[in-house]
């Protein structure tokens, strides 16, 4: 049975790193006592290894080890042995390029269609969508493929924000962005608000959190989505 949290930030303004999700993820991981970090994506480039370090420290409040991926000399092979996974936030391209690199991609859906617990932040989250067309994030460096796992049927826009009308901003809102990107592209798209989640049992989508989310369809007004809700009504 495929299950994953998708969530579209690790932190929310004033709290520490993963701690606005720790009740849900003490629930969702159960009797898990340790989880594979993938720590490719580097915020601010950070090293693999002060990632993995941030991550054992939150989940360390929730009795469960973490191991970095980059530790062990056969990711596949761990991939295939995980009792759960953790891909963090970052940069997307740089995710997804690594991901390539090291030919994972694959192994990685895998392990997750095959039952392993999976939570994506943010560029962990971009992945579990049909491609990574959506994110926000600089091409700062140019991976092999633009499609990721496509383990729901649509792509995901991470800290989806809203226009302020009173702005006096002129550059594109991320609403512009997606219409743009539906021009060429027939994929629906999830605009996911800080501190909302996606949780998915097998082909169950439902939105949680304390806010509503923007779903965009091709020649399509865009809607909202209230926490609760059943996501597949809308893909079905």
């Amino acid at each position: 049975m495929k299950r994953l949290i998708i969530a579209s930030t690790s932190t929310i303004y004033g709290g520490g790193y993963l701690d606005y999700l720790l009740p849900e993820l003490d629930t969702f991981f159960g009797k898990t006592d340790s989880i594979i970090f993938i720590p490719y994506a580097r915020p601010g480039g950070i090293s693999y290894n002060s990632y993995t370090q941030k991550a054992k420290q939150a989940f360390a409040k929730i009795g469960i080890n973490v191991r970095g991926i980059h530790e062990f000399d056969d990711p596949e092979k761990i991939l295939k042995t995980a009792s759960a996974l953790f891909v963090g936030g970052g940069n997307t391209f740089e995710l997804v390029n690594q991901l390539y690199k090291k030919r994972l991609m694959k192994p990685l859906k895998e392990a997750i269609e095959a039952g392993a617990p999976y939570l994506g932040t943010s560029a962990g989250s971009n992945i579990c969508g049909i491609s990574m067309k959506n994110t926000n994030d600089m091409p700062i460096v140019y991976p092999p493929n633009f499609n990721t796992m496509g383990l729901i049927p649509f792509n995901i826009n991470a800290h989806y924000i809203d226009p302020d009308p009173k702005s006096t901003h002129m550059g594109e809102t991320r609403e512009t962005r997606i219409k743009e990107f539906h021009v060429f592209n027939e994929v629906p798209v999830l605009g996911l608000r800080e501190g909302s989640w996606l949780e998915v049992n097998d082909d169950s989508i439902k939105l949680k959190g304390g806010l509503s989310a923007r779903w965009f369809q091709k020649d399509k007004e865009p809607i909202e989505i209230l926490s609760g809700s059943l996501m597949n009504q809308y893909f079905s």
